[in-house]
């Protein structure tokens, strides 16, 4: 087992030094001066030239490179642009926000997609099975925004049921009920598309399964109905930890419109106002921070598959 992590530990390095070549490059080659951006009309060439000297800006891409990976493996993401100071502690706050949010939506995205897919797997044909599939279908296709918009005209501006945005009453709250009460219409929204997902995933996963020999043969030697599944939801544990694995990645990366809705203070709202901000920076520690939280998950993924089943230490 310590070889096996070690070698995904090994494999996750490189992903890693990629996704920041790739964050380095895409901020580059977006439109804009940012020094003249910040300076302002009044900027002089002089001042120009002595703030790129001092952001390093004036060195070749390789060295601008360099210095901000090894700069930001020790812990200095550097200085905000637009706010004047540190990077880190305003990314993660953000990112201690976004994870609020991210596992709120999946443990919500996880017992509506398991239900589901066992609904539909094991009552295939019948009314509730159609009704399943159709929530399925609909929560995959269906426009996040378009949804979060319609819950805050329906129930939060319309029946005042939920606060419209924020994570907490700015008079007032602040408390573990406040920040239940703001993360629901939020946690919905995100959760739709990987509830989606997971129920179409296990319901396929289950099927597959209850059609085994040794699930017929378990039958035969008079298990009852409720030991048999027992064993059939055992064997799908391995396919659902990858799935539901996946779909937690990708709310780490899409709940930036479900922030934007909602005003939630996550990395993903602070990337989408850093970029109206040309405030380089902190995109490239945002963008950084979450593709690390993202390899990080995939790699604890990895891990507990191959305690879960031994098969996948040797594949």
């Amino acid at each position: 087992m310590l070889s096996y992590t070690g070698k995904r530990l090994l494999l996750a390095i490189p992903t890693l030094v990629g996704v920041s070549i790739v964050i380095f490059l895409t901020i580059k080659i977006i439109p804009g001066d940012p020094v003249s951006a910040l300076l302002g009309p009044t900027g002089t060439p002089e001042a120009k030239a002595a703030l790129e000297q001092r952001l390093g800006l004036d060195q070749s891409w390789p060295v601008q490179y360099w210095s901000w990976l090894t700069s930001a493996f020790a812990g200095d993401l550097g200085d905000s642009l637009a706010r004047r100071q540190a990077v880190a502690p305003i990314v993660l706050d953000a990112l201690a926000n976004t994870l609020i949010l991210t596992l709120s939506a999946a443990i919500v995205s996880l017992i509506l997609g398991v239900a589901i897919g066992a609904l539909t797997a094991l009552r295939d044909g019948r009314p509730s099975a159609r009704i399943g599939n159709a929530f399925a279908l609909f929560s995959i296709s269906v426009p996040q925004y378009s949804v979060g918009l319609l819950l805050i005209i329906w129930l939060a501006a319309g029946a005042g049921l939920f606060p419209v945005s924020g994570m907490y009453t700015p008079r007032g709250g602040g408390d573990f009920a406040d920040l239940l009460w703001h993360l629901v219409l939020p946690t919905i929204t995100a959760a739709l598309v990987p509830a989606g997902i997971i129920a179409r995933m296990f319901r396929s996963s289950v099927r597959d399964v209850m059609s085994m020999d040794f699930i017929e043969a378990l039958t035969a030697r008079g298990y009852s109905r409720r030991r048999v599944m027992r064993h059939a939801f055992h064997n799908t544990v391995p396919s659902l930890l990858t799935v539901v694995g996946l779909q937690i990645g990708y709310l780490l990366g899409g709940v930036i419109f479900v922030e934007a809705v909602f005003a939630w203070p996550g990395i993903g709202l602070l990337v989408y106002q850093s970029i109206s901000q040309r405030d380089l920076p902190v995109i490239q520690a945002g963008v950084l921070v979450s593709a690390l939280a993202f390899v990080l998950l995939n790699l604890l993924v990895d891990v507990v598959q191959g305690l879960l089943d031994p098969r996948v230490r040797t594949a």
